[in-house]
C-alpha cells in the first residue's frame, strides 16, 4: 500500500492520530505531538505491507469491498464505515477524548475507538502494532485479563477493551456481534464499564465541540471549509502551554526524493502568528489568550534578547536535529528528521510577528486579560531587538541554511513591530512613547523604500542586495504598510505573479536553494495571491482561483504545505497550518455578506 497525504486528522489538543483511507492509525505521537510516534508507519514505506509491519493500529474487515469516511458534524470524530463482499456492514468511530469537567479540560493521552456492526455479522481482524525508537523496534506488550500493555520509549500504553483480549493479541479474525469498545491510554486501571464510559466519553466530546464551533463568526459562503480548518488549526495548539505546532508531522518531503524533509512538530512564532490571524478572525479567542501566554514566557525567557524562531511545545529551546535511521520516509524518501536546525537560525520577522500577535490584547475587550503598560513595556524589549537587527541580515523566513541577506519581509516585520507599538502606545495614553516608537517606524520605512525599490524593474526586491522575486513581498499589503492602489505595490505583484505563478499556484521563489530548484508550489503563498487579488479588484479572478484551492483538498477537507503544480499532488507536512490559515482568510474575505440571505 503506497503512503498518501489523504489522511484524516483526530486529536484532542494533547495528542493526536491520522488515519488513512482504510481506517487505519498511520501517524500518532505520545505523550504530546512532538513525542515519539508509536503509530509510525506514514514514514516507514520498507515496512507498510510486510508482514513484520510496525507503527499502526488497524481494525480489518474480512473482504473488504467498500470504505467510507465522514467526521461528525462540527467534530473531529470520524467515523469509518466498512461493507464486505456478503453485504455485512460496520462502523469505527475514532476520536480522543476531550471534554471540560471539574473545572477543567479533560484531554488525556489517549485514543478511543467504537466498533458497531450495522448490518449482518461482520468478520474482523484487530492489529494494534505500537512501534518505538521511532520505529526500530515493536513495542514489547504484556498482557492482563482485560487489557494488554505495550511499553514505548516515552510511556507505558493500555488497551483496555471489551473484546476477547487474546483474539487482539494473536490478532485473530472474528464476528462482530455487538458493539466493541477499545481505549488505549496510561497505563491505568480501568474502574468503570468500558462501555458506559466510552459512550459517555463519545457524546461528550461531540458536544465540546460543537459548543466551540458554535461561536466561531464563520461567513455565508464556504462554511464547511472554515469549520474544518479552524477545527484542525485547533487540533494544532498544544492546549496544556498554548503552543502551536506548524503542522502534525515529520519529514513528509515537499516533492519527491527532494531530502527537504522536516520536522514540523513546533511553534514556529511565524506560523503561529498566522494561526491567531485566522481564528481572530473568526472570533476563537480562547486559542488567541492560549497563546499569548505562551508568547510571555518566550519573552519573559529571552530576557531583552535574542528569539528564536521555533521552540518546542513546553517552551524547550533546544531542538537539536538528527536522522531516525529506524524509519525509511514516506514512501521511501528519507531521510527521516526528528528535531530543527531552523531554531538555532537568526530570523528577524519573529519580532515583529511577537508584538503583532500580542496587540489584540490591547484594544479587544471580550478578553479576559487585555494587555496593560506592563505588558507594553515587555514588549518593548521586543522593539528593541527588532530596532537593532532591521537591518542586518538573516536567513529569512523561508529559512535559508547555507546563505544570508537583508530580506525586506524580515524589515518590513521590523517596521511592524515599531508601528504597532506607537499604536499600542497611543491606546495607553503613553504619547511619549507613541512618538518614539514612530520615529523609528518612519526611519525604518524610509530604509525600505530606499533599500528594496528597484527603478530599473519598478518593483521592490526580496532582498536589499539583489533584484529578487519572492511571494512574501505579497504581505506588504497584509502588513499595511503598502494599500493595494499604490503604484509600487501593483507594479511589484504583477512581477510576482509572472515570475512565480505556475498555473493555479505559486512558488515561494523561483532560483536555487540549499537543495536546488524548487519543484512545487507553497500553497499558503497561492492563497496570498487570491488575498492581493481581492484588493486590486480582481474578484472573479480571486473567487476562481480559490475554489482551484479548494479542488485540492483531501477527503478531509484539508490541505499539506506543498502542491506539484503539474498533477496537483500533495506534498511536504500535513495539515498544514499556513495552508489552512489561507482557506480560512479567503473565504471570509471572498464571501458574500450574512445580508445578502434570504
Amino acid at each position: 500500500m503506497t503512503a498518501t497525504l489523504d489522511l484524516w486528522p483526530i486529536g484532542n489538543c494533547q495528542v493526536s492520530a491520522l488515519v488513512d483511507r482504510a481506517g487505519r492509525f498511520v501517524w500518532g505521537c505520545v505523550p504530546r505531538v512532538d513525542g515519539e510516534p508509536v503509530f509510525s508507519s506514514l514514514l516507514d514505506a520498507a515496512s507498510r505491507s510486510a508482514e513484520g509491519a510496525r507503527g499502526f493500529w488497524e481494525i480489518d474487515l474480512e473482504q473488504c469491498v467498500e470504505t467510507k469516511q465522514y467526521y461528525r458534524r462540527n467534530t473531529p470524530v470520524l467515523v469509518t464505515e466498512h461493507r464486505d463482499a456478503e453485504g455485512n456492514v460496520m462502523e469505527v468511530i475514532d476520536f480522543c477524548p476531550r471534554y471540560r469537567g471539574e473545572g477543567r479540560m479533560y484531554r488525556p493521552v489517549a485514543f478511543a475507538r467504537i466498533v458497531r456492526p450495522l448490518e449482518g455479522s461482520p468478520r474482523i481482524r484487530v492489529r494494534l502494532r505500537p512501534s518505538r525508537a521511532w520505529g526500530a523496534e515493536d513495542a514489547p506488550r504484556t498482557r492482563g485479563s482485560n487489557h494488554i500493555r505495550y511499553i514505548t520509549s516515552e510511556m507505558v500504553l493500555r488497551l483496555t477493551t471489551t473484546a476477547p483480549v487474546g483474539w487482539i493479541e494473536d490478532e485473530h479474525m472474528f464476528r462482530v456481534e455487538k458493539p466493541l469498545y477499545f481505549f488505549l491510554g496510561p497505563d491505568e486501571s480501568f474502574g468503570d464499564d468500558p462501555r458506559i464510559t466510552l459512550e459517555t466519553m463519545l457524546e461528550k466530546t461531540i458536544n465540546e465541540w460543537r459548543h466551540w464551533v458554535r461561536g466561531l463568526a464563520t461567513p455565508v459562503e464556504w462554511q464547511d471549509v472554515v469549520i474544518r480548518s479552524a477545527i484542525t488549526l485547533k487540533l494544532c495548539q498544544h492546549e496544556e502551554t498554548g503552543a502551536i505546532v506548524a503542522a502534525l508531522t515529520s519529514s513528509i518531503p515537499e516533492h519527491a526524493d527532494s531530502g527537504r524533509n522536516w520536522d514540523y512538530r513546533y511553534c514556529w512564532i511565524r506560523d503561529a502568528y498566522y494561526t491567531v490571524q485566522a481564528l481572530n478572525r473568526l472570533g476563537a479567542l480562547d486559542v488567541l489568550e492560549g497563546y499569548l501566554a505562551y508568547l510571555r514566557n518566550v519573552v519573559d525567557s529571552a530576557k531583552g534578547g535574542h528569539i528564536q524562531p521555533l521552540y518546542g511545545v513546553g517552551g524547550e529551546t533546544k531542538l537539536p536535529e538528527w536522522i531516525a535511521h529506524g524509519l525509511s520516509g514516506y514512501r521511501g524518501m528519507g531521510p527521516v528528521r526528528v528535531g530543527n536546525q531552523a531554531a538555532e537560525q537568526i530570523q528577524h520577522d519573529a519580532y515583529g510577528q511577537i508584538i503583532l500577535s500580542n496587540a489584540q490584547a490591547f484594544f479587544d475587550q471580550r478578553l479576559y486579560r487585555m494587555g496593560g503598560t506592563e505588558d507594553f513595556h515587555a514588549l518593548e524589549s521586543i522593539g528593541e531587538r527588532a530596532w537593532a537587527v532591521h537591518d542586518r541580515p538573516d536567513a529569512g523566513l523561508w529559512e535559508l541554511r547555507t546563505r544570508s541577506a537583508v530580506h525586506t519581509y524580515s524589515v518590513a516585520m521590523c517596521w511592524a513591530a515599531c508601528d504597532r507599538l506607537a499604536s499600542i502606545a497611543g491606546r495607553l495614553g503613553l504619547e511619549d512613547r507613541g512618538r518614539f516608537w514612530q520615529a523609528r517606524a518612519d526611519r525604518i520605512r524610509a530604509l525600505i523604500e530606499e533599500k528594496a525599490w528597484r527603478p530599473e524593474t519598478q518593483r521592490l526586491s526580496a532582498t536589499f542586495s539583489g533584484d529578487d522575486l519572492d511571494a512574501s513581498l505579497i504581505q506588504l499589503l497584509d502588513l499595511r504598510f503598502l494599500p493595494p492602489g499604490d503604484d509600487r505595490f501593483l507594479s511589484t505583484l504583477k512581477a510576482v505573479e509572472q515570475g512565480l505563478r505556475r498555473g493555479s499556484h505559486m512558488l515561494r521563489y523561483a532560483i536555487e536553494d540549499d537543495f536546488g530548484l524548487p519543484e512545487t508550489a507553497f500553497n499558503v503563498c497561492t492563497f496570498w495571491l487570491i488575498e492581493a487579488l481581492h484588493a486590486i479588484g480582481r474578484i472573479e479572478d480571486a473567487r476562481t482561483l480559490f475554489e482551484e484551492m479548494l479542488s485540492r483538498r483531501t477527503a478531509a477537507g484539508l490541505l499539506s504545505e506543498d502542491i506539484d503544480p503539474h498533477n496537483g499532488e500533495l506534498w511536504g507536512n500535513y495539515p498544514q497550518t499556513y495552508s489552512l490559515v489561507g482557506a480560512i482568510n479567503c473565504a471570509v474575505l471572498l464571501s458574500k455578506p450574512w445580508s445578502t440571505v434570504r
